[in-house]
């Protein structure tokens, strides 16, 4: 999705936006031995898993470091909104702070505005960096070469499905698809057999953005063929392709045959939320298509304790539309530590960087957050395997993952298919015209670098 135009805020009125924590008691910006992050903090108070893991990691810092102090700025709000005022902060040196919580949708297009400082000379000094994915590597590069932020983990997708509701409908608990056909199989018993429950759910709004490009739209996209949104060989944008249109085909039978959300469901901007804190908890939908981090807001500190989660949901690979190899389709995103340009604490902030990233601290992140591991030894760990009913099986799936393509325009493209989703989903175009306005859409944000396949 395009990221919003920046706020104007005064530093005062983006910190107000979370409330101001400082450990040891920072003095702020410009203190050599202070170190300022910014991260964001769920608009969920409940949900503390990030804010009480940077405390604990900055608490290990300080007490490592004499005499250097760690300042927290946690940003409560929407994720869009938390895009525009980090970006606002780091264009001043009196208001970026010396670290940051990247988003990998948004990097690149932060390292074109001349945000973000690249790392490659810190990197090359830290024997840790080569126990890192490749894929989650580039994730955090741009194009001339250069690594901007530290990966702390990733995520994958998957379909997680109700195993109670399954029986139900005499669905087996061990349900696997092996084809798109095979997944709206599926949801047609669910809709005859268990009336009342929404069969499946794959964003499909502008509402949701970056939701229903990436775990909606693109599951689907990806698992059409090979390169289906962007061309590496040719550095050209994808348009007027087969598996674009076969998968607003399959949007359009979900949500024709009434098979997933009503469409003020679709356009709600609260539905990512609502799926994970009313609709499965309550067994109000039977399969939702989604991430591996859906079950952190289930466990004990998360923001809709679901203690009888372990026990009614399953979970299933997302087949390839028609079962060709590799037989499953996932994306992965993830966040990043990122230092800003216009940090003064660039050193300190790095030190910070590496104190996140010991082994011991990495294995602490991913269990905390539901994270899927992005470090080779943290992968292993028998720790981090037991940490989560499900986490063996997302980490399993990084094998046939699939990154957004790492260009600054991809926001843009990301909205634009939010919008074809939202046409087809909603009834207001057909696949065939949604494709069109795509395409022409997609000539002007790619400047003319388009291929067709």
């Amino acid at each position: 999705m395009r990221p919003t135009a920046p706020l104007i805020l005064t530093l005062t009125g983006i910190l107000a936006a979370g409330t101001l924590t400082a450990c040891g008691g920072g003095s702020g910006s410009g203190d050599k031995n202070t170190i300022k992050i910014a991260f964001h903090k769920e608009t969920d108070n409940k949900v503390t898993f990030r804010d009480d893991y940077i405390k604990f990691v900055a608490k290990k810092f300080e007490k490592q470091n004499k005499g250097k102090k760690v300042e927290l700025v946690p940003i409560q709000a929407p994720q869009q909104d938390y895009y525009s005022k980090i970006q606002q902060m780091m264009r001043s040196p009196k208001t970026a702070p010396d670290l940051v919580y990247e988003d990998t949708f948004l990097i690149n297009s932060d390292i074109k505005s001349g945000y973000l400082r690249p790392l490659d000379d810190y990197l090359a000094k830290w024997k840790d960096w080569d126990r890192f994915e490749p894929a989650a590597k580039r994730a955090a590069s741009a194009a001339d070469g250069k690594t901007y932020g530290v990966p702390d983990g990733t995520d994958t997708r998957g379909l997680w499905f109700n195993k109670k509701l399954f029986k139900k409908a005499g669905l087996p608990a061990d349900w696997k698809p092996k084809t798109w056909d095979e997944v709206l199989e599926a949801a047609r018993t669910l809709k005859k057999k268990v009336p009342g429950v929404i069969p499946l759910n794959v964003f499909a709004g502008k509402g949701a953005g970056e939701a229903t490009a990436m775990q909606g739209f693109e599951m689907l996209l990806y698992g059409t063929g090979k390169d289906p949104l962007y061309d590496p060989k040719s550095k050209k944008w994808v348009k007027g392709s087969k598996g674009f249109r076969d998968s607003l085909d399959f949007l359009d039978t979900l949500y024709g045959d009434k098979l997933g959300p009503e469409d003020e469901q679709v356009v709600d901007a609260n539905v990512s939320t609502d799926v994970v804190t009313q609709l499965l908890p309550e067994g109000k939908l039977a399969i939702a298509l989604d991430g591996s981090w859906l079950s952190q807001n289930w466990i004990k500190t998360g923001g809709k304790p679901w203690p009888e989660w372990k026990e009614t949901m399953g979970l299933t690979p997302m087949p390839t539309q028609d079962g060709q190899a590799p037989g499953e389709v996932s994306m992965s995103g993830g966040w990043t530590w990122a230092i800003p340009q216009k940090s003064k604490n660039p050193d300190l902030a790095w030190k910070m960087i590496r104190t996140m990233q010991t082994k011991e601290n990495a294995v602490e992140w991913c269990i905390r957050g539901s994270q899927v591991a992005v470090r080779e030894d943290v992968a292993k760990d028998p720790r981090y395997l037991k940490s989560m009913p499900g986490i063996k099986f997302f980490t399993d799936r990084v094998e046939h993952t699939h990154y957004r393509p790492a260009l600054p325009v991809y926001p843009q493209v990301s909205t634009a298919i939010t919008e074809a989703t939202e046409a087809v989903a909603t009834g207001d175009s057909s696949p065939e015209e949604a494709q069109k306005a795509y395409d022409e859409q997609l000539d002007g944000i790619a400047d003319g670098a388009v291929t067709e396949k």
